[in-house]
């Protein structure tokens, strides 16, 4: 048996949705042999499941998405592969309980932390997005990371995604001169462009406390930010925003393309590769999978999806756990996963079923056990 899942978030990180599995098999079934390769995409859990793999903990002290320090942590392999999640240091979680500024918000303490992760010895980058509280363009990351974005008097511009639109110039010759020669994978699900009806303001921004009226300042300071890019560094800046990815985070994707060169890669699809999912999937008979919620946005590019994918190429049977199921039958089985087990279904009220989440995950496996195992 191979458990391979992401986390349930706000409940369970994926180390322990693993633990809890193996227990409940285990109940049913006491002598089953039980590995997990704890995944993620990209997004928050990404170093979680990094350090799980044998990475070793790293941590920094950087700005936070508010300009107050936050503690951020990455993961490093003694191969000088880094992972680094911008989550650590300019996700939603490090804003003030229910105080979000859409406008303001920076990634500057996401550029110190690549610069820590250079500083000790990373020689390759995979770079999760996803769970930002910025809409900045990655405009904050690269001016820690030696970029200056600078008004028409001369004067940098204040931090967050609003200000960009007093941008006059810009200037990239100053970046550590380490990222040249630093391989940077982009690693995210979401492959929105910059701007627009499909762009980061307008998708993200709602999530991030944006009104509509800041949702139109977001977009139009970003499309600016974006002609200054390119008078900057020339065409590529403008067909980076219309990339696949450029959106990412509010628009990190685009920063980390335009200014570090970053490939973009679906964060599962990378983060398989990172965690050594395919040598474990080569030794599996079964496997099982998961997340909190199976929804419509697993089916693109979310962990349970991408191992769904590779196990079903490998001819295994997949079976998923989840806190909430909303997927048809028929979208699970598209998708290569056979049945989920839904802990919604074993507890019906939703703070009960979170603050329960481990014994009731151990209930489901056992009842999957019974199903499919014995």
């Amino acid at each position: 048996m191979l458990i391979a899942a992401d986390k349930f978030k706000g409940s369970l990180t994926a180390v322990e949705v693993a633990e809890h599995v193996t227990a409940g098999l285990r109940r049913a079934a006491p002598g089953l042999e039980v590995s997990a390769v704890p995944v993620a995409d990209g997004g928050d859990g990404t170093v979680a499941a990094a350090l799980a793999a044998g990475f070793t903990r790293h941590e920094a002290r950087v700005t936070g998405p508010t300009g107050v320090p936050v503690t951020a942590t990455f993961a490093l392999r003694d191969d000088g592969t880094a992972v680094v999640e911008m989550a650590e240091a300019s996700g939603l979680q490090h804003l003030p309980r229910g105080v979000f500024a859409p406008l303001t918000a920076t990634t500057y303490g996401t550029g110190e932390l690549l610069l820590a992760a250079l500083d000790a010895g990373a020689t390759s980058i995979v770079f999760g997005v996803g769970g930002s509280a910025t809409t900045d363009g990655g405009a904050g990351m690269l001016a820690a990371l030696g970029a200056r974005f600078l008004d028409a008097d001369g004067e940098p511009v204040a931090p967050g995604g609003g200000p960009l639109r007093d941008l006059a110039t810009a200037d990239l010759s100053g970046l550590d001169p380490r990222l040249a020669r630093t391989a940077i994978v982009l690693a995210s699900d979401v492959d929105n462009p910059l701007t627009g009806p499909k762009g980061a303001p307008a998708v993200y921004g709602p999530q991030k406390g944006a009104s509509e009226e800041d949702v139109a300042t977001l977009d139009a300071a970003l499309a600016h930010y974006a002609e200054v890019l390119e008078r900057a560094v020339g065409p590529r800046a403008a067909e980076h925003a219309l990339a696949p990815g450029a959106g990412a985070a509010g628009g990190i994707g685009y920063g980390a393309l335009v200014g570090l060169d970053a490939d973009f890669r679906p964060g599962i699809d990378v983060m398989l590769d990172v965690l050594g999912f395919a040598p474990a999937l080569a030794k599996a008979t079964f496997v099982i999978t998961g997340e909190g919620s199976l929804d419509e946005q697993t089916l693109h590019g979310k962990a349970p999806a991408g191992v769904a994918a590779a196990a079903r190429a490998a001819g295994l049977d997949v079976v998923a756990v989840c806190g909430r199921l909303q997927l048809s039958q028929e979208a699970l089985t598209a998708a290569g996963i056979r049945r989920a087990y839904a802990l919604a279904d074993l507890e019906s009220d939703p703070a009960r079923c979170m603050a329960e989440a481990g014994p009731l995950l151990e209930r489901a496996a056992a009842q999957l056990a019974r199903d499919f195992l014995v």
